[in-house]
């Protein structure tokens, strides 16, 4: 017995499981569902409680009051006879947000979706429940409740939802909660993906370093990433970096990697998104179209024309219109300031490339001393811009006064003139110089495809501190998903990046 029990003792011992960074990651998204779902199901019936005390407790001014009052004395019925009736929506809402995905960790679906699910899960719901329940007992329960019941319930999960939003960028923006990435690929497409995630620290991602056969060389127009190693070496720096999330970012030419790449990702259980190399095909979005179950590529089309052109032109014309008296006295304050600080000219003028390649006079106020272009030679091998641009962070040539004025874009009043005139479009991609067009690769002349603009995404969201091929990608989107609305949420993103100044230089 007692050589049994030695046997026993002296057996290996299971080693205890450490959960993976995965098992861990899928654990804390189930918990996550898990109280998204029970906060919406408290939130129901607290929604259906406050239609209630609308219905028959509150006091209504007038003439409410009266219509509310003779229905309610007709109809007075007890909360607790609602509780079947609430019980059966919190099942069906329940169900409805399950199978929409709506508890789903997914960076795709933004408030506006949400808001969609919501507002249309609640009326669906609530009206097939009010067909239930008076095909029940017709004359028993007040059908304004269940109106109240469709406002209250989704204004309190609208809230919610733009609360647990609000949170969770808060703690993206400050690196907590945030999902380890690793790029697989380091051409421009790759560049392109690690430049998008470091300059977007509210998209939850953190940038731990990339996979290419060659390392990116550093230069001073090339900001250098980690290099964890080569393509073969994914699985151990899956492991040894405990990745999240793998985005591939391969070049065309290595798509025949594709598959081996993203079964590897199966057999790790990461998740992987691919980024395809659409860039050389001269075009930034497309619409997926099947034929007979086959999809098929194609490139989106330019929007802004025919009834959307004039609506966009008379939009440009009224803006400009009707801040034209606090325009002017703007720019003479400004032109007043130049002359005192640098004497003339006042205005900059030159030549820049429009739709289509037309060219045209540009006008700014002068930030630069006189002589600037004849100096400009000078200063190439101090350039901090990618791509054709040229830009330095600390320009000699700028003047004090033109340092403010570039801070806060207004050196760029003077271009409502070209609005006027129809050169320019209030928002739109920035004129180019016809030097820079000259460099152009063949996909980035389809910026050029729609009105330059006094400001556009690019500005908008971080302006020169976005690389080159982000602010022509950008510029595409514009051009080919433009709408009014649009136009009008890059004003009021420009606004606040202006009084910032960020990336302004």
């Amino acid at each position: 017995m007692q050589t049994d029990l030695r046997m026993i003792e002296n057996l290996p011992r299971p080693e205890r499981t450490v959960p993976t960074n995965r098992q861990r990651l899928n654990r804390r998204r189930r918990w996550t569902m898990v109280v998204l779902f029970c906060v919406d199901q408290a939130l129901i019936f607290l929604g259906f409680a406050l239609a209630y005390v609308l219905r028959y407790q509150v006091i209504w001014p007038a003439p409410f009051d009266r219509i509310i009052a003779e229905v309610a004395i007709e109809n007075q019925v007890l909360f607790s006879a609602f509780l079947p009736i609430v019980l059966m929506l919190q099942v069906l809402l329940g169900l409805r947000f399950v199978t929409r995905g709506f508890y789903r960790s997914s960076r795709r679906m933004t408030f506006l979706d949400e808001a969609e699910v919501i507002t249309g899960s609640v009326i669906t719901m609530i009206a097939l429940v009010m067909v239930i329940v008076f095909l029940y007992r017709p004359f028993f329960y007040s059908r304004l409740i269940f109106a109240f019941a469709a406002v209250t319930i989704s204004l309190l999960l609208l809230s919610w939802r733009l609360f647990v939003i609000g949170i969770r960028h808060w703690f993206w923006a400050r690196g907590l909660g945030r999902e380890r990435v690793l790029v697989v690929g380091g051409t421009g497409l790759g560049q392109l993906v690690m430049q998008a995630i470091t300059v977007s620290p509210g998209a939850g991602y953190t940038l731990v370093g990339y996979l290419s056969e060659e390392p990116i060389i550093a230069s001073r127009r090339a900001r250098v990433f980690q290099h964890l190693g080569h393509l073969d070496d994914l699985e151990q720096v899956v492991e040894q970096q405990q990745i999240q999330q793998v985005l591939i970012a391969l070049p065309f030419w290595e798509y025949d990697r594709l598959p081996e790449l993203a079964a590897r990702c199966q057999r790790l259980g990461v998740e992987y998104q691919i980024a395809p190399d659409i860039y050389q095909l001269s075009f930034d979005r497309i619409d997926i179209m099947h034929l007979s179950g086959v999809p098929l590529l194609q490139p989106k089309e330019i929007q802004l024309h025919g009834l959307n052109l004039a609506l966009k032109r008379t939009f440009d014309l009224a803006m400009v219109l009707l801040t034209l008296p606090v325009t002017l006295f703007l720019a003479a304050v400004i032109a007043l300031f130049i002359w005192l600080d640098s004497g003339r000219p006042i205005i900059f003028r030159q030549q820049r490339v429009g739709k289509h390649g037309r060219l045209f006079t540009c006008y700014k106020f002068r930030t630069m001393v006189p002589d600037a272009e004849q100096r400009r030679n000078e200063l190439l091998q101090r350039n901090e811009a990618d791509g054709p641009l040229f830009k330095i962070r600390d320009d000699p040539r700028i003047t004090r006064f033109g340092r403010w004025l570039r801070r806060t874009s207004l050196d760029e009043l003077p271009q409502l003139w070209n609005i006027l005139r129809g050169d320019m479009s209030l928002i739109g991609p920035r004129p180019a110089l016809p030097e820079e067009v000259a460099r152009y690769e063949p996909w980035h002349h389809r910026r050029l495809e729609v009105q330059p603009g006094l400001a556009g995404l690019p500005q908008a969201l971080g302006r020169s501190e976005i690389s080159f091929d982000e602010q022509v990608r950008l510029d595409i989107y514009y051009a080919e998903n433009w709408s009014l609305s649009l136009d009008l949420r890059i004003l009021m993103m420009v606004i606040p990046a202006i009084l910032s100044g960020r990336g302004a230089w």
